[in-house]
């Protein structure tokens, strides 16, 4: 889909914009009762912002965008053109609404943002017919379809987070697999081209990708799939969530603020584990759910991941350790896109970064961020790319995130 031609982009957005409405429909079953008021919470946006920030995206960058034709070079301190729906900025642009603003808002109701979602993505078929097949012409589409499968797959965890039910198809789609487990693999040293590359027919790529650079790898053992509920469930038994000799000194004062709450002995949403028989019961969409052994353990923070590891006497890998092992251990049974998962690095900018278009994209995130790699259940096949950089806080769980290990 980063190669994606006018064709294939112009079913791939329906695709998207079906899918955010579908989505949007358990919320109508869920919350309509309430007038779509949901706790203000760092977890959670109003689902009214959310559903019509995807279509304000797409039409700021392309609808409103008389230099969409020019991708990444287009000039920014030209004015946008004025929206289809007046009040279209003050309600859903990013930079006018805050996080903290957004619950004070008095947003449309859902029937007046499906209709801005559908006149939004009428308009953006109309120019899309009309761009030229190069990179360039194509990258604002490229981008807003990228946009609304990410905001779809938050919709999904806020589902999650709100313990809301859903319809069986999708209860099934988002349902954790099990996997088959494998021996660590080795993986010899070498330099890697870390990143994505830019230039003539190199299709899209999001800026924090960019620029690719070389990176002199050492050999590393990493583990062939994310750590299993069975393998967290160890941890938890001999006393992990007690040691503050396995936790990283932030992570510990973490621990102890969640202690002083709800008393957190487990990752976020797990109901039960049980030490002796190495059951983990998780509420998965508002269902209480014993989970496999085998399945991919998850929602947990990056300090729990970190404590995990020292515990094992591993660590967490480096992003260019997960990134070439992706690349090249495929086909010796190297498993991801079971659940995002963290790595070792904290997020910051390649050499030679320039922002994209979208300024807000990466950059006032570097430095603050935990890289995550690979994808979840709940992510787009088209999204799920081994070059794709996902960033949060360290002590961020909402997400459907696990991790991996590497020997010391």
């Amino acid at each position: 889909m980063r190669r994606a031609s006018r064709d294939l982009l112009s079913l791939a957005l329906m695709d998207a914009r079906n899918h955010t409405l579908h989505l949007f429909g358990q919320y109508r079953n869920a919350l309509e009762a309430v007038d779509y008021r949901v706790p203000e919470n760092p977890a959670l946006n109003p689902p009214l912002w959310l559903l019509g920030h995807v279509g304000w995206f797409q039409e700021r960058w392309i609808g409103r965008n008389l230099q969409r034709s020019r991708g990444v070079r287009c000039e920014l301190d030209l004015c946008p053109l004025a929206s289809i729906e007046p009040n279209a900025d003050r309600w859903w642009d990013s930079a006018q609404a805050p996080y903290s603003a957004r619950w004070e808002l008095s947003l449309p109701d859902p029937a007046h943002c499906r209709s801005y979602l559908l006149d939004t993505l009428e308009s953006t078929l109309e120019l899309l017919e009309k761009a030229d097949n190069d990179d360039d012409a194509l990258y604002f589409y490229r981008l807003a379809l990228f946009q609304e499968d990410i905001q779809g797959e938050m919709l999904v965890c806020m589902a999650q987070t709100l313990g809301m039910a859903l319809d069986r198809p999708l209860q099934m789609a988002f349902t954790p697999a099990a996997m088959t487990l494998r021996e660590p693999l080795l993986i010899p040293a070498t330099t890697w081209q870390m990143g994505s590359a830019g230039g003539a027919q190199a299709g899209f790529a999001f800026d924090n990708e960019q620029a690719a650079h070389p990176v002199k790898v050492p050999e590393f053992e990493i583990d062939a799939q994310a750590v299993t509920w069975a393998q967290f469930v160890e941890f938890v038994a001999d006393g992990g969530y007690d040691r503050q000799e396995l936790w990283h000194p932030n992570g510990w004062e973490w621990l102890q603020a969640q202690s002083a709450g709800d008393g957190r002995r487990g990752p976020r949403h797990v109901e039960q584990i049980g030490i002796g028989s190495g059951a983990v019961i998780q509420t998965l969409f508002g269902q209480s759910r014993r989970m496999h052994g085998s399945q991919a353990a998850m929602h947990m923070t990056w300090w729990e991941a970190d404590a995990w590891c020292r515990w094992a006497g591993r660590r967490l890998p480096a992003e260019v350790e997960w990134e070439l092992a992706t690349h090249t251990a495929g086909p010796r049974g190297f498993r991801w896109g079971d659940v995002w998962e963290w790595t070792g690095t904290t997020f910051q900018a390649y050499p030679g970064f320039a922002p994209g278009p979208c300024q807000s994209w990466s950059a006032p995130y570097f430095g603050t961020h935990k890289v995550l790699r690979g994808a979840s259940f709940a992510t787009r096949a088209r999204m799920k790319h081994p070059n794709f950089r996902n960033f949060c806080r360290p002590d961020r769980d909402d997400i459907f995130c696990g991790f991996r290990s590497c020997a010391l």
